[in-house]
């Protein structure tokens, strides 16, 4: 453990305790204890780093919780935590990971709300603000006081913190808005007001036009915002004013890590791999399925950028974690726009390049596309653009409660006019991306990047010998009669049955097709006590928001039993549309066929997870081998 003021430290009163000259000895050890913590532990580090000093310097001035801070995405709130008295959480490597990555809310009174996205925490102050005003203002009655909002210039680049801006200034009372500017947002900062905040600085807050000045708020400027004694006299400037205004402090990202021991690639000062540090256990390792897929699609596109000069890759900030390195994005040159955090804004431009002749290939997040819904639907799947989209960290995982990945099947399978596909392989991955990239007779189309199943099933195939199936690519037309499969111009609507069988048949979607054929081969071998084989059909959907009906009437021929595996939301997902069609259909039946298909459907419940291990989350949900074969041994009975 790290010894000194720190561990003495359970509440901001002590922060507030101490002699004003220990304050710089109190950073120090925080950011000692910060690089200790990334190396061993890992997280957001860099960011954290940046805000030490305005971090203690805002505890020293306000009084949390009566005055209440609203940190921006929050992923720069590991100082604030370690002075609200969870600092053993950081320096006892017992209790790495018993805090989350985020403010949260049922960990302490003195954090406001659960946090992980971003550009918000203005809007949310201006909520905190106004019922202050209207049930007491600023004398405390109201449990509120002073309002703080801590945000990041890159996080200013998303449009909602420019709504929250205009209100702030209408709203014309108590607000304190903190701009951390780091010149970073995870990459580089992208975007016309990046220049106004350039020549602020340069000027020493003077320079005109000034954004904030220009939505009507007063504004201040802090050149040396890793100073600790300049940020407390700035911030008890203005504790207790009487109406919004912007502190702009100019900080260093990442200031203090030890380029010599860090983490591989992560070096002090402004780098984009400071924005998230691996411990250094974790060296070495393999890629994980987002940069490895992701990779292999930034590659099969690069190619293609001297004959095709419409073809751009977008992506709303984050690249580096997608695949997108810095060297594809040097080669790229135009044909790659970052457009900062502004997934909104990233999802209709696209469907602009699309509509003037143009192949957009967006890539982000499942979980930052749920911040463009109304784009997806409106801009997109409304004008039938053929833009398209990959989604990465699609599923389960082990993520905390603000970045699930298991609410998108629910969300884009249901969206007219939008295809979204499913590949089970990485040269499945690539076929889909071909087609929807040189066909332009189609909508909107969204590829489900394959997840860690899928890349640890191809991994050992490579290993022992190539278990793993092999994309044939095509339709699978010929494994079952032809008929109507939804989607009637995607190649990928009909389901490919990989395995034939009898009985059951076990369609697993996405990354639950290696599941499938673990489940398939583990039921053909009979056990002792009485166990029989089971022959099992393995099918790959391919995709989720058609239903392959030839497909599934075909299966009533020779099975009696359909399973579908989803990583995914079960509720408003895709087994439940299959559970649903077999209902419907199962009194049209014509003499001689079984009117009853039974169907077990396995996926995620309705519900937020925070930092579960996926593996645990398979067995809660019921998504493992011996899970899935037992419920089907026992519906066979």
């Amino acid at each position: 453990m790290v010894g000194g003021f720190l561990e003495h430290i359970s509440s901001p009163a002590d922060v507030k305790a101490l002699d004003s000259k220990n304050l710089p000895a109190l950073c120090q050890e925080i950011r000692t204890t910060l690089v200790r913590y990334g190396k061993l532990h890992g997280g957001h580090i860099g960011s954290n780093l940046g805000m030490v000093e305005a971090t203690v310097a805002l505890h020293r001035v306000f009084d949390s919780p009566l005055d209440k801070i609203v940190f921006d995405v929050s992923h720069q709130s590991y100082v604030h935590k370690m002075l609200t008295g969870r600092a053993p959480a950081y320096m006892d490597e017992r209790l790495f990971g018993t805090v989350t990555g985020f403010t949260n809310p049922e960990e302490s009174e003195h954090d406001m709300f659960v946090l992980g996205h971003t550009g918000t925490s203005i809007s949310l102050a201006c909520g905190l603000a106004k019922t202050r005003d209207l049930m007491g203002g600023l004398d405390g009655t109201s449990g509120t006081r002073n309002v703080i909002a801590v945000i990041g210039d890159g996080s200013l680049s998303s449009a909602i913190a420019f709504e929250g801006l205009n209100n702030a200034a209408e709203q014309g009372t108590n607000m304190i808005i903190v701009v951390n500017d780091n010149e970073m947002s995870i990459a580089e900062d992208f975007g016309g007001m990046y220049g106004q905040l350039a020549r602020l600085r340069a000027s020493g807050g003077t320079s005109q036009p000034n954004i904030f000045n220009a939505f009507g708020l007063d504004y201040r400027y802090v050149e040396d915002g890793n100073d600790v004694a300049a940020l407390v006299e700035a911030f008890s400037q203005v504790k207790d004013i009487d109406h919004p205004i912007v502190i702009h402090i100019h900080t260093a990202k990442g200031l203090g890590l030890d380029a010599e021991d860090a983490a591989a690639g992560v070096k002090e000062g402004r780098c984009e791999a400071n924005h998230w540090q691996d411990p250094l256990a974790a060296q070495g390792n393999p890629l994980g399925a987002r940069k490895h897929y992701g990779q292999l699609a930034m590659a099969r596109l690069e190619p293609r950028f001297a004959s095709e000069p419409g073809l751009v890759v977008i992506s709303p900030a984050t690249p580096g974690s997608n695949g997108i390195t810095r060297e594809f994005r040097e080669r790229a040159g135009v044909h790659y726009v970052d457009t900062g955090i502004t997934e909104e804004h990233a999802v209709a431009f696209a469907s602009g390049i699309a509509k003037a002749g143009g192949t957009p290939v967006l890539a982000t997040s499942a979980t930052f596309f749920q911040r463009t819904f109304d784009q997806l639907q409106q801009e997109l799947s409304l004008n039938g653009t053929p833009v398209t989209l990959l989604v990465f960290g699609a599923g389960i995982s082990g993520a905390d409660n603000t970045h699930s990945g298991a609410f998108d099947i629910p969300m884009f399978a249901n969206i007219p006019n939008l295809t979204y596909l499913t590949p089970t392989s990485g040269d499945a991955f690539l076929a889909m991306l071909d087609w929807s990239t040189t066909s332009h007779d189609h909508g909107a189309v969204a590829i489900r990047v394959p997840g860690e199943p899928i890349l640890a099933a191809e991994r050992a195939a490579a290993t022992h010998g190539g278990a793993y199936p092999r994309y044939r690519g095509g339709t699978a037309a010929e494994t079952h009669a032809k008929g109507d499969a939804g989607n009637a111009d995607t190649p990928f609507a009909r389901y490919r049955v990989t395995r034939q069988g009898t009985d059951v048949a076990i369609l697993g979607l996405g990354n639950m097709y290696p599941l499938a054929e673990r489940i398939a081969a583990d039921l053909a071998e009979s056990g002792d006590g009485g166990v029989s084989a089971i022959d099992a059909s393995v099918i790959d959907p391919q995709q989720c928001t058609s239903l392959d009906t030839a497909c599934l009437e075909a299966l009533r021929k020779r099975h009696s039993m359909v399973v579908t595996l989803e990583d995914a939301q079960l509720s408003g997902g895709w087994g439940e549309q299959v559970t649903v069609y077999y209902a419907n259909q199962d009194g049209l039946q014509p003499a001689g066929v079984d009117k009853h298909m039974r169907v077990l459907n396995f996926g995620a419940a309705k519900e937020f997870t925070d930092r579960v291990p996926a593996q645990d989350l398979y067995k809660r949900y019921g998504l493992t081998a011996p899970q899935v074969e037992q419920a089907i041994r026992s519906a066979l009975r």
